[in-house]
């Protein structure tokens, strides 16, 4: 009987760990450099919810101003309430606003400039897992610390423009796991995105990293070696970074 109760037991820690192995053994494609990934030629920055927006319209300094885009992608100007301003590029906009104003203003003619960059969601690149710490503020385990330099937030310091939550905290020490988010820059290589992020966080197995990526609809998973380009500087594995990317950064084995 008690032969039985130990070879239940066993299999009870037995079947875990097998499921582990197996899927460490699964490899993912690699994503190679010369992956027939581009941007496309006409790609434009949309403007999404946060964004911060400079209106003029043209010989009427009244009703110029500036905008803050608000969580429901809306904004309000002198004239024109409630205009959805997310999801359309700064020139669309500017016609939107146009035939707005048209029945105040005659034959109005407005630019639109986007500061505060934070995009809409399906252009931004996401990073989650193992990351560096940085240098701002410290938070409690799981709390939010203020980034040192405007618009970073996690607990283990945010880094400028960005935006991030750690799940524990620390001053400048990095934290077992953060997520941050990042405008999409044109022709931004995984190399870049790790300079704007500060590295990796300790315990981090960067070549064991993923990029998950839209595909004409399809999200599929494609593996990169973040180690190799930042510790063997093999610029072979400094892949390019699409809009929409999503970086996942695991823990290492021990």
């Amino acid at each position: 009987m008690r032969r039985k109760v130990f070879f239940l037991q066993t299999r009870t820690w037995l079947l875990p760990l097998c499921v582990l192995l197996l899927s460490a053994c699964g490899h993912l494609p690699q994503l190679a450099q010369d992956d027939d990934a581009a941007i496309p030629s006409d790609y434009t920055y949309i403007i999404g919810p946060g964004d911060s927006i400079n209106i003029y319209v043209w010989g009427n300094p009244d009703i110029s101003t500036t905008a803050t885009v608000r969580p429901d992608g809306k904004i309000t100007i002198p004239l024109a309430e409630d205009l959805t301003a997310s999801g359309k590029t700064p020139s669309q906009l500017a016609r939107v606003m146009e035939k707005s104003l048209a029945k105040y203003v005659r034959d109005p003619q407005v630019v639109i400039m986007v500061s505060g960059f934070q995009g809409v969601y399906s252009q931004q690149v996401r990073i989650i897992g193992q990351l560096s710490g940085g240098s701002g503020g410290s938070g409690s385990s799981g709390g939010i610390g203020s980034g040192s330099s405007g618009g970073g937030i996690s607990s283990g310091g945010g880094l400028s423009g960005s935006s991030g939550i750690g799940a524990s905290g620390g001053a400048g020490g990095g934290s077992r796991f953060s997520a941050r988010a990042f405008p999409y820059k044109k022709d931004m290589t995984l190399l870049d995105l790790m300079i704007q992020v500060g590295g990796l966080g300790q315990y981090a197995d960067g070549n064991r990293a993923s990029i998950i990526r839209n595909i004409n609809g399809d999200m599929q998973q494609f593996g990169i070696r973040i180690d190799d380009l930042i510790e063997d500087a093999d610029l072979s594995a400094n892949v390019k970074i699409l809009p929409g990317d999503i970086v996942i950064i695991p823990e290492a084995f021990f």
